[in-house]
């Protein structure tokens, strides 16, 4: 391909860093990239993400792509709304970083090392939701910003710990501020969590291709897909915050060959009149080729058991 392909991204060191493996994959296969920051609302605004809406991380990518002034964008793809977007392709899903939330804490702590009372920074929902219901009794505070924004808060001693994804921190090289990668039986990752979703335009099929063969990966594709199909089932019928996580294991069938299937967990959170929050849990394992399949049915279970609703106080 001789012409240059424009990747938009935000501008933010993460969105850069995250782009940066795409491009670099790009002109591993003999393309020509150029990078084009792109400004987005959410980018602009200090209100928490709940306020200003879902997409707001992406629609100025998307509307960039869809005038022609890039051809390609670079999602976080927990970040991208459910529904799909007319005129665009989801060309490439790349190999998924580990999709764990962490703990970086004051003194090295671990979750369960911090005293009752410790103050604890998140911006979402999900985290608030689930650290409440570990009845650790910790305190957790509202916040924004980018990754130094936050840990800068725990370094001054305004906070004792913050809760990030542990993909962004990799991808930063900032690791060794991890105090604790949390198990997901303590906290259920977003759906999508870790993964980036590359699109480009539906009637470009020549950026189209090249993006399918060089930086998709089956396996994260499924994974998250069935995540989010139970995010787009659960959002139908559900306001809760919820959790998921899709694996792709070794099996075997009936004739006692290897197989490939899809293992997905999910959770939601319903909060009772008295405040207190409880995590309801539901799994289930199909074929790879019925990844959304699984989280409808994984949805349906949550709902099936309350998830949204609001609960007498006890």
């Amino acid at each position: 391909m001789t012409r240059i392909i424009r990747i938009g991204t935000r501008a933010s060191k993460l969105a850069l860093a995250q782009t940066g493996t795409v491009a670099a994959a790009l002109e591993a296969a003999g393309a020509t990239v150029e990078i084009v920051k792109v400004s987005t609302p959410g980018d602009r605004s200090s209100a928490p993400i709940a306020e200003i809406g879902v997409g707001v991380f992406t629609s100025a990518l998307r509307e960039a792509l869809l005038s022609g002034q890039i051809d390609v964008a670079v999602h976080s793809y927990k970040d991208l709304p459910t529904a799909p977007q007319d005129g665009l392709s989801l060309a490439g899903v790349p190999q998924r970083e580990d999709p764990r939330d962490a703990l970086c804490a004051r003194d090295g702590l671990t979750l369960g090392e911090l005293p009752p009372g410790s103050r604890i920074g998140t911006g979402a929902p999900r985290r608030t939701a689930q650290l409440k219901a570990l009845g650790l009794g910790l305190e957790i505070v509202p916040i924004r910003g980018n990754i130094d924004t936050r840990l800068g808060k725990v370094t001054s001693g305004e906070l004792d710990a913050v809760v990030l994804a542990r993909a962004g921190l990799s991808r930063l090289d900032k690791l060794a501020v991890v105090t604790e990668t949390l198990d997901p039986i303590q906290m259920l990752p977003a759906p999508a969590q870790g993964a980036l979703a590359v699109e480009c335009r539906a009637d470009d099929v020549d950026v189209e291709h090249l993006l399918h063969s060089t930086v998709d990966d089956p396996t994260t594709r499924a994974a998250v897909a069935a995540e989010r199909s139970m995010l787009a089932a659960l959002e139908a019928g559900c306001s809760a915050p919820v959790g998921a996580l899709a694996e792709v294991v070794e099996d075997l069938d009936e004739n006692g060959s290897v197989v490939e299937r899809i293992s997905l967990r999910g959770t939601a959170a319903v909060t009772s009149e008295s405040g207190a929050v409880e995590m309801l849990r539901a799994s289930g394992v199909a074929d790879i080729g019925d990844a959304e399949k699984l989280g409808r049915m994984v949805a349906d279970e949550l709902l099936d058991l309350g998830a949204g609703a609001v609960r007498p106080g006890t």
